[in-house]
C-alpha cells in the first residue's frame, strides 16, 4: 500500500512549540525515562538473581517490568531527542514501525496485567490448588500466549496502518505515531477503520478493564475467610495491582474507545500510559512489597560484600 503514498516523512509537532518548554520536556522525560529504565531493570536483575522471589507472581512481574521498559522505549526516546530539533522529522516506515512496537509493547503489558490478576485470583479462592495450577510450565505457556497475542494486535494495527494513504498533509499534531492521529492525514474515508480500531485497541482495553476488575471484586470478597495476616498481605499484593490497572487502564480507554475525534488533552493523557505508568510501576511495586523490598536489600548487601573481598 505505500505505493500510493506522495508522503515519504511526517513531521511531528511534539507536545509544544514553544523553545523554553521544550527544554523543560527534555529534562523531564530524560529524567522520566532514565528512571523508568533503571526501576524496571532493578526488579528484572533482583527476580532472576533472588531464590525467594521464585514464585508465579514475581515471575509474571519479570514480563511486566520488560514490558515496561520496551513500552517507555517505543516512545520515550524519540521525544527526548525531538525536544532539541528544530523540525522533528520521522520518516514513513520509522512511523510504522513505532506503530507496531507500541502496539507489541502496550499489549504485552495488558496481558501480563491480566496473568498477574488470575494469579492472584488463584493463590487467594483455590490456595490447595495454586502449586498444580500454577506451574512453572503452565506460566511458561501463558507467556507465550501473551507474546503470541500482541504480536496477532499489532499486526493487526500495522495493516490497518499501512492501508492509510497519505497524499497531501504529514504535520502530525503528537509526539509519536499512532493510528488516531494517523487517520487525520489519510487522504481516504477512515470511518470503516476507525471502526476496526475501536473495535481492536478498544475493545482490548475495555474487556481486560471489566475482566480485571471483576476479578479483584471477586478476590477481595474471598478474603472474608482468611486471617487477619492473610487479609493484610493479599491486600497489599491486590492493591498495588489495582493502582497499576487504574493508572494504565484509564488513559487507555479514553484515546482508544471513541469516535475518530481529538482533543487538547490527548497527547498529555498518551504521555500518561505511555511514559508516566511505566515509571510509577516499580514504585508501586516496590515500595508496597516487602519481599521485593528485602530482595533488594540482600542483593546488594551480597554485591558490596564480595566487592569488599576483592
Amino acid at each position: 500500500m505505500q505505493q500510493n503514498n506522495s508522503v515519504t516523512e511526517f513531521i511531528l509537532l511534539g507536545l509544544t512549540q514553544d523553545p523554553m518548554r521544550q527544554k523543560m520536556v527534555f529534562v523531564i522525560f530524560s529524567i522520566l525515562y532514565v528512571g523508568t529504565v533503571v526501576g524496571n531493570l532493578i526488579i528484572i536483575v533482583t527476580i532472576k538473581s533472588s531464590r525467594t522471589l521464585g514464585s508465579p507472581m514475581y515471575f509474571f512481574l519479570f514480563y511486566l517490568s520488560l514490558a515496561d521498559s520496551c513500552f517507555s522505549t517505543s516512545t520515550a526516546p524519540r521525544l527526548i531527542v525531538d525536544s532539541l530539533s528544530a523540525k522533528k522529522i520521522i520518516t514513513y516506515n520509522e512511523c510504522m514501525t513505532q506503530v507496531f512496537a507500541l502496539h507489541l509493547f502496550g499489549s504485552m503489558e495488558i496481558f501480563v496485567l491480566i496473568l498477574m490478576a488470575v494469579d492472584r485470583y488463584v493463590a487467594i479462592c483455590m490456595p490447595l490448588r495454586y502449586p498444580t495450577i500454577m506451574r512453572r510450565q503452565v506460566c511458561t505457556i501463558l507467556i507465550v500466549l501473551a507474546w503470541i497475542g500482541s504480536f496477532i494486535h499489532s499486526t493487526a494495527q500495522i495493516i490497518l496502518a499501512l492501508r492509510l494513504p497519505f497524499c497531501g498533509p504529514n504535520l502530525i499534531d503528537h509526539y509519536c505515531c499512532d493510528l488516531q492521529p494517523l487517520l487525520k492525514l489519510a487522504c481516504m474515508d477512515t470511518y470503516v477503520i476507525n471502526l476496526l480500531l475501536v473495535s481492536n485497541s478498544g475493545a482490548i482495553c475495555s474487556s481486560s478493564f471489566v475482566i480485571l476488575m471483576i476479578s479483584y471484586i471477586v478476590i477481595l470478597h474471598s478474603l472474608r475467610n482468611h486471617s487477619a495476616e492473610g487479609k493484610k498481605k493479599a491486600l497489599s499484593t491486590c492493591t498495588s495491582h489495582i493502582i497499576v490497572v487504574i493508572l494504565f487502564f484509564g488513559p487507555c480507554i479514553f484515546i482508544y474507545t471513541r469516535p475518530p475525534t481529538t482533543f487538547p488533552m490527548d497527547k498529555m493523557v498518551t504521555v500518561f500510559y505511555t511514559i508516566g505508568t511505566p515509571f510509577l510501576n516499580p514504585l508501586i511495586y516496590t515500595l508496597r512489597n516487602a519481599e521485593v523490598k528485602n530482595a533488594m536489600k540482600n542483593l546488594w548487601h551480597v554485591k558490596i560484600t564480595s566487592e569488599s573481598k576483592r
